[in-house]
């Protein structure tokens, strides 16, 4: 800030000059001393100048509402949205969140740099504060067939070209434990590493967080949350489409760890944030539980802005950044309007600004497999091969032994990158598809094709519904009842948020007529059978494969 601008401030913050903008009778929630302040609020370039009595140019009367800082999704892959940032953006701003710690390895996995520059296109000219990590996993394994590697080397150049905020998650656990050299490269480049350790403890811990890295958001324990802390790390307790730990880690919450915690969303589908919103729905849900709504603010806004060094941000204090919501409680329910940097962009709900457009054609028509034939998807059932178990609301799995194949699915993983015809194949238990078939080019992170049935017929036909664009495809008894293309890498809509909830919400409507039990969550529970990083047994393109071991079985 230029000395006239301060100079400006400072007569403002004095009383002695209007501001631009007064939000009057406002009711501050105050997250340094946990209380509720009554007094104005004076707004001048984009910053809070001061709080108590004041006169601007322009004056709004609040009539007692509550005021409070706007949210931080403090990890999240906008990619699994489905939509584009920009269109992101419009969706989760008027929910009350202006900034976001994002990891796009989804498409970077797929699309590599070109992947990348496309997501920090589409968020340049949106009222967000879009902060990207450089993904540190592509691909998040040795074993993984993504789309495209980058190595140590090329992590210092990506870093270097476009000035990332940080390394984003650091999923190869076992090769930081290793001090896999090329890891070891990626890691000395960054101040900012997020992490993802689950069930890491220990001397293992020990050593993971030492090399700097500070956050996890996988765990699944109250004894893991404070191991963690301990040790020096920020928790992040995750709500998400698929993963939902806030409920299991609940009990963790207290005075001693409350501010190491925030909150995330991870992986979290359109329908549900359009519905639920993000950490809005994690603030309410952890009120619902017990906890002290001013924590809850807390844990959304100043513990993750000073987990990540957002300096000036996070609270409603004087030379503080504008960014801050108009509540009708204290609570997330009822978010009135929504202001950044001063400017009011989001009112009763609606974003109140345009999304831009943006070129996605280096970024298109990514799936690319070799051609496939029922025989190449069939499967016979061996009570001797494992099968992996899915749970709901959770990314764990497990490997079981079934006597039958009566109520189990077939899956396949294909790769569908350079065409080499690797397909895994195994039967899972806890999908339930009954006479069709669900395929899809969203596969955790690589990104492969997953489709689950029951049949091979059905299977091959949703498999070939996805075309070179991708997306999610449902078929029944040979007949293709929707399919919702993803033509951004496969993973994402080109359409506004509205228009691609219409077309997901028919492809969800399609899924009840193969599943009695299933909703839009069975779409997330699919996508993370392929990740090899989460315990304990995935399936790749190449097999299946045992995580606690860190090998392939069977």
């Amino acid at each position: 800030m230029n000395t006239h601008n301060l100079s400006r401030i400072i007569s403002i913050a004095k009383g002695e000059k209007k501001a631009e903008l007064v939000l009057k009778n406002a009711k501050v929630v105050d997250v340094f001393c946990h209380r509720v302040i009554d007094c104005d609020i004076a707004i001048c370039d984009g910053l809070i100048a001061g709080i108590g009595k004041y006169d601007g140019f322009c004056e709004v009367d609040l009539h007692g509402n509550y005021v409070m800082p706007s949210f931080v999704d403090s990890h999240a892959h906008i990619e699994s949205s489905m939509l584009t940032p920009a269109q992101y953006a419009s969706a989760v701003v008027p929910k009350g969140v202006t900034t976001v710690i994002a990891d796009p390895h989804e498409i970077v996995n797929v699309c590599g740099e070109d992947g990348f520059k496309f997501m920090i296109d589409s968020a340049k000219d949106v009222p967000m504060d879009i902060h990207f990590m450089l993904p540190s996993c592509v691909p998040a394994t040795p074993f993984d067939s993504a789309g495209c590697v980058i190595d140590g080397d090329e992590t210092k150049r990506l870093f270097e070209k476009y000035n990332c905020f940080g390394l984003g998650e650091m999923m190869n656990f076992p090769g930081v434990l290793e001090a896999d050299e090329d890891i070891l490269k990626k890691l000395s480049y960054a101040d900012i590493i997020d992490g993802h350790a689950p069930a890491v403890t220990g001397n293992n811990l020990c050593a993971y967080t030492a090399c700097g890295i500070k956050t996890d958001h996988e765990c699944t324990t109250t004894e893991e949350v404070i191991e963690k802390v301990s040790m020096g790390m920020y928790v992040l307790i995750r709500e998400g489409s698929s993963a939902r730990n806030l409920e299991q880690l609940y009990p963790a919450i207290n005075k001693d760890t409350l501010r190491r915690l925030l909150f995330c969303t991870d992986d979290k589908h359109l329908d549900d944030i359009l519905s639920q919103g993000t950490i809005s729905h994690c603030i309410n849900k952890a009120i619902e539980m017990g906890l002290d709504p001013i924590d809850a603010i807390v844990m959304s806004t100043l513990n993750s802005c000073e987990c990540y060094g957002l300096k000036n941000q996070g609270a409603i204090a004087p030379g503080y950044k504008a960014d801050l919501l108009v509540c009708g409680d204290l609570s997330a329910d009822n978010i009135l309007k929504v202001y950044k940097d001063g400017k009011l962009v989001a009112k009763n709900g609606k974003a109140l600004f345009d999304c831009p457009d943006i070129d996605a054609s280096t970024v298109m028509n990514t799936v690319n497999i070799k051609p496939i034939s029922l025989s190449d998807i069939e499967h016979n059932f061996d009570p001797k091969k494992t099968v992996i178990e899915v749970f709901a609301h959770t990314l764990y799995t497990a490997g079981i032994k079934c006597d039958t194949k009566k109520g189990l699915n077939l899956a396949t993983v294909i790769e569908r990158h350079n065409a080499t015809g690797n397909i895994g194949k195994a039967y899972v238990k806890g999908i339930d598809i009954i006479g069709g078939a669900v395929a899809q080019s969203i596969g955790h992170d690589s990104h492969n094709i997953c489709v689950v049935g029951d049949n091979e017929n059905d299977m091959l036909i949703a498999i070939e519904a996805l075309g070179t664009q991708g997306g999610i495809s449902v078929v029944k008894n040979g007949e293709v009842l929707g399919v919702f293309k993803l033509p951004i890498a496969g993973l994402m809509s080109d359409k506004p948020a509205s228009v691609a909830l219409e077309e997901y919400n028919k492809v969800c409507d399609a899924l009840k007529l193969v599943s009695d039990n299933a909703d839009s969550s069975l779409f997330m529970l699919m996508s993370f059978m392929s990740l090899l990083v989460i315990p304990d047994v995935k399936l790749s393109d190449k097999g299946l494969f045992d995580v606690n071991k860190w090998q392939f079985i069977d």
